[in-house]
């Protein structure tokens, strides 16, 4: 059957933000494409955004406006909502539910909304026999939800983890490559666009987090956790710990991971020293990368863009390219009666080696008392580096540990700030060898 003989899809795409106008250009510039690989036409028959008048470089005259993203949801001449307006609760929520329970389909990039409501929302979807997809929500331009649902689903998944934070890489990046602190990169981040100016979500881990917890509920089939992922950022990362891990062999990289353990699953986002030769470790800049670890794939490596109006409405137009060949899978690959009751690793159990960097007076006996604690607590020492003194009688010392409890390195590192010779926090950041 032609392209001109099915019906077309009709889409109502609410927020027109860079994402949104993004959507809007790609489905213009490559409709006729798309009509042939769908065999049938796309077009945008409604849109909403908060400003009605502003100058977007796009044409939206010939679609319906609404001033309310909530009432585009009952128009009979929409039969796809594609919401980007963004936000865990409030319109974007309220708009998802009213489109299911509409009998729409829905597309989102929204993270958050999936990661804290995905649950609910994908029954619902469920009951009303229509589409909830959110390619668009992780990495960006790299398809790895489909991945996972579709082309792995013959797969017994046992981790994922990667970069699922451009903003994060971007500024580890440049602290590495230009021997510079968190708060100057930060700056220069800001300035190019790549951070918000409150850019909390991604320097404290959140956006990661939101990102894991979808992965990892399409992993292991099982309910989106998202309060159970262990969740650190970058501010405490300073020049000096990524010189030193260069020293040691290895890259600093905020990842977000989440496997399967002795103890359930496992889901953390915090800086990771990875090994220079490990294919994570290569991966720089704004770029984002996933890998997958399966019982018959092996290992696979997924790479490219995590954000900005090219990439991420690439991912929006494939799902609505599933919903227009009439495809659709439960939302995170299984059906949510058919999850699997995992429980979550408490994060005192994770085991693995650990770098700590100290800043201690240099004066005898300070080592013993340090390599005293550590010893009642059961954490071994793999190695130990030491520089010279500072006009204050300090020095850093570096330490790797071999694998370890993390209860066991938390109550020792408890037990090391509290002694007198310690001169500030002690840094420690956990090593993966992937």
């Amino acid at each position: 059957m032609s392209a001109e003989s099915r019906p077309e899809l009709r889409i109502g795409v609410a927020g027109l933000g860079t994402v949104g106008v993004g959507v809007l250009k790609l489905l213009e510039a490559n409709g006729g494409l798309l009509a042939q690989r769908c065999g049938r036409q796309l077009r945008v028959t409604a849109v909403s955004a908060r400003d009605r008048n502003r100058e977007r470089g796009v044409d939206v005259s010939q679609a319906t406006w609404y001033d309310s993203a909530e009432a585009m949801a009952s128009d009979n001449a929409v039969d796809v909502v594609v919401e980007l307006i963004g936000g865990e609760d409030g319109p974007a929520k309220a708009l998802v539910e009213a489109a299911i329970a509409n009998g729409k389909s829905v597309v989102t990039a929204n993270k958050a909304l999936i990661a804290r409501h995905g649950n609910a929302l994908a029954r619902a979807a469920e009951d009303k026999g229509v589409n909830l997809s959110f390619e668009a929500a992780v990495a960006g331009g790299i398809p790895i939800v489909k991945v996972l649902r579709e082309s792995f689903a013959g797969n017994r998944l046992s981790r994922i983890y990667g970069i699922l934070n451009g903003t994060c890489n971007f500024i580890l990046t440049q602290m590495e490559e230009n021997a510079a602190e968190f708060d100057e990169v930060l700056a220069e981040a800001q300035r190019l666009g790549y951070a918000e100016a409150d850019p909390s979500f991604d320097v404290d881990g959140v956006d990661a987090a939101h990102k894991l917890a979808i992965l990892a509920s399409v992993s292991f089939g099982r309910p989106v956790d998202f309060d159970s992922v262990h969740i650190e950022g970058i501010r405490q990362v300073s020049a000096l710990d990524i010189a030193y891990a260069k020293e040691l062999g290895y890259r600093i990289k905020l990842l977000g991971i989440a496997g399967l353990t002795d103890h359930g699953v496992e889901q953390r986002v915090h800086p990771c020293m990875v090994p220079e030769n490990s294919p994570i470790a290569h991966v720089a800049g704004v770029y984002n990368a996933v890998v997958v670890e399966g019982d018959f794939v092996g290992q696979a490596v997924f790479e490219g863009q995590g954000a900005g109006a090219g990439p991420t409405a690439s991912a929006v137009v494939g799902d609505l390219a599933d919903i227009a060949r009439g495809q659709r899978v439960p939302p995170f690959g299984v059906a949510s009666d058919s999850f699997q009751t995992l429980p979550a690793a408490p994060m005192p159990r994770h085991r693995g080696p650990y770098y700590l960097r100290l800043k201690v007076l240099d004066q005898p006996g300070v080592m013993a008392d340090i390599s005293a604690i550590l010893r009642d607590h059961a954490v071994s020492i793999e190695s130990v580096l030491q520089r010279g003194r500072s006009p204050d009688d300090a020095v850093s010392v570096i330490m790797t540990m071999h694998e370890t409890e993390e209860a066991a390195m938390t109550a020792a590192l408890s037990g090391i700030k509290n002694l007198s010779a310690v001169l500030e926090p002690p840094c420690m950041i956990r090593i993966e060898h992937f």
